[in-house]
């Protein structure tokens, strides 16, 4: 099968969030598989591309921009025998970072994002590429089947944009892309488009996320029990009313790690490495734990139980309510080691907080990929406090170095872990079942207790570590949902 994987972020080269770690590792491992793969991404300022070989020009498109033709080069390497093209406009990407800066997202990634769907469509014909698949991350390329289908799809049938359908992957339904309606006829969109049922407007505004999920063939998720949850009202973040309308087309696909990265039994970033078959005090594991406590100067203390966060410190992540209960925690015997950023207000408080509990907490700015290994094999509990979980990535990767999570009931990771106090003879972590403060707070005392008797928690420890979450596995499900794809397709294209 050939497959167009359209993304913002790829691991070895652009990173800002866990949606890059996907982004690389389902292309390499349906690569791997035989498939023919390629990846289409912005060539924003933070890619790296000394990872790559043989990069070269490759071509160009002209696409339709806000006042007239815009003109964007494109660049192709190899990452390993991965093809990778670099969609390059040097006012648009090339000095800016993905997102945002500083100062927040930049106030015209309506524009950015739009030229970036128009120009990957157009690539296809310039680099005579004819994918069946269309694979398409997050909102940033929201509009790729849009234009596909109200510029290509009854104008140019025998354009390769034609003839792929479009598999529209939804990473984090909180952040949609969401802008003013004036820009409607700015990214060349017919107000019918927008006053349609079936078309970009949520609450007044153009959605790219809307549009992704209304115009794609397919759309999916992250796991099959979220697939089925956002058609309820409160959890598809205002587009419960489309996922419900279009079920049929909706699917769900628990993604997998690579264990090529992320392995502890050959992790040569740790101190020590350790497995599920190692003796019954995970000794490998202790002294990962002794030597983060040791890195970080916390208290040293083999059974005070430390927690970990990793990722961005904002409401959506739900670290608004472990700020909240920081203190009462760190009072009752935990050591919480938290690595990111975020908002400066929550910073602020957990920095005070820090300083007000020396050895006892610790915040790491942004993220380091030697120390999240370092971090994953020392910590006992992960926690994931967020209302939403846009990928099972980080908590499959925790589970793998031992550390047990702590999860919200309806976040979306009940296809990736057993509630402990429900189920104490297979559970692999704990569920919090009140979303706040306080009902964190009484899952972590849960925590507490059940790492109090070692032997169930050595015994919930080594379920988590013994857990497959390959993404040969993975894989086999994504090209089950691609094959979908191609059957819609064909359908469409008689109607054509």
């Amino acid at each position: 099968m050939k497959i167009a994987f359209v993304t913002p972020e790829l691991q070895s080269l652009v990173r800002r969030t866990n949606l890059a770690e996907i982004s690389e590792a389902l292309p390499r491992t349906l690569r791997e598989a035989g498939h023919d793969v390629r990846v289409f991404l912005p060539f924003t300022r933070d890619v790296n591309t000394f990872p790559m070989q043989g990069l070269d020009p490759c071509g160009s498109v002209t696409v339709q921009g806000e006042r007239g033709p815009i003109s964007l080069n494109l660049h192709q390497g190899l990452l390993g025998d991965l093809p990778v093209i670099l969609f390059d406009h040097e006012q648009l990407f090339r000095n800016r970072h993905p997102y945002g800066d500083e100062n927040g997202p930049y106030l015209d990634n309506w524009l950015r994002f739009s030229v970036f769907a128009r120009a990957v469509l157009a690539a296809l014909e310039e680099l005579k590429f004819k994918p069946d698949v269309l694979h398409c991350m997050d909102w940033t390329s929201g509009l790729v089947p849009v234009y596909r289908e109200l510029e290509y799809l009854h104008a140019k049938p025998d354009h390769p944009a034609s003839r792929a359908g479009v598999y529209f992957a939804i990473h984090n339904l909180a952040m949609q892309g969401s802008f003013e309606r004036e820009i409607l006829p700015r990214i060349g969109l017919p107000m019918e488009t927008f006053q349609h049922i079936r078309g970009v407007a949520l609450d007044g505004r153009v959605n790219f996320l809307k549009a992704g999920a209304e115009f794609a063939t397919v759309i999916g998720t992250h796991s099959p029990a979220q697939a089925q949850r956002i058609q309820h009202t409160d959890r598809g973040y205002g587009l419960e009313e489309t996922f419900l309308r279009r079920k049929k087309e909706l699917v769900g696909v628990t993604n997998g790690i690579d264990y090529t990265t992320w392995d502890p039994s050959t992790d040569e970033l740790l101190p020590q490495t350790f497995s599920a078959s190692d003796g019954g005090d995970f000794a490998g594991k202790r002294k990962c734990k002794a030597a983060l406590q040791d890195l970080l100067k916390l208290d040293r203390g083999p059974r005070t139980p430390i927690v970990g966060v990793i990722g961005r410190f904002d409401a959506d992540s739900g670290c608004d309510l472990l700020a909240e209960i920081m203190t009462h925690v760190l009072e009752r015997n935990f050591e919480v080691v938290m690595m990111g950023s975020g908002q400066a207000e929550i910073l602020d408080r957990i920095r005070t907080i820090e300083s007000t509990f020396m050895g006892r907490c610790r915040l790491i700015d942004g993220y380091h990929v030697q120390v999240a290994h370092q971090l994953l094999a020392g910590i006992d509990i992960l926690a994931l406090p967020s209302h939403y979980q846009p990928s099972n990535a980080l908590c499959a990767i925790g589970m793998r170095y031992g550390a047990v999570p702590i999860v919200y009931e309806h976040s979306g990771l009940d296809d990736t872990v057993i509630d402990l106090v429900q189920n104490p003879a297979q559970g692999t972590g704990l569920f919090f079942r009140q979303y706040s403060g306080a009902g964190l707070l009484e899952t972590l005392d849960s925590a507490r207790t059940a790492y109090k008797a070692a032997a169930t928690w050595k015994e919930a420890v080594r379920r988590c570590l013994e857990l497959d979450f390959s993404w040969q596995a993975t894989a086999a499900n994504y090209l089950k949902a691609y094959r979908r794809v191609t059957r819609r397709v064909k359908a469409q294209l008689e109607e054509v």
